[in-house]
């Protein structure tokens, strides 16, 4: 059974910081691209970042609530783990935060087979 398991998620200031992690579980982990999505109250499920398997190599979102530059992701191969670091977070940024893992390599939810169940961060202004 292959299980993803967020945390971290949690209410924090404008121009805070969070980090979020995603410990998976029942996969080959570095056979997998890994990505963040999230979703907002009343809006879709959006991409936020992704890190390929075996390089390493990472993309973000590039669009008009741009994450790039503000969030990192990395993955820890040895721990079956990604992490998504937040800094300078603004309101817009409140979503729940999804960890996903699939063989395809995107910014779409179809490329991904396995989701967790989220974390909730809220940025208060």
């Amino acid at each position: 059974q292959v299980t993803l398991v967020e945390s971290g998620g949690g209410l924090v200031q404008t121009g805070g910081s969070l980090r979020l992690s995603c410990v998976t579980s029942g996969l080959a982990f570095s056979a997998y691209n890994m990505a963040w999505f999230r979703q907002a109250p009343g809006k879709e499920r959006e991409f936020v970042a992704t890190v390929r398997r075996w390089s390493g190599t990472a993309y973000y979102a590039d669009n008009a609530d741009s994450v790039k530059g503000r969030f990192t992701i990395s993955r820890d191969n040895a721990k079956n783990t990604i992490i998504l670091q937040m800094n300078s977070l603004k309101p817009e940024d409140t979503a729940v935060y999804y960890c996903a893992a699939g063989t395809d390599y995107g910014m779409e939810i179809s490329s991904y087979r396995y989701w967790g169940q989220g974390t909730q961060v809220t940025v208060s202004s």
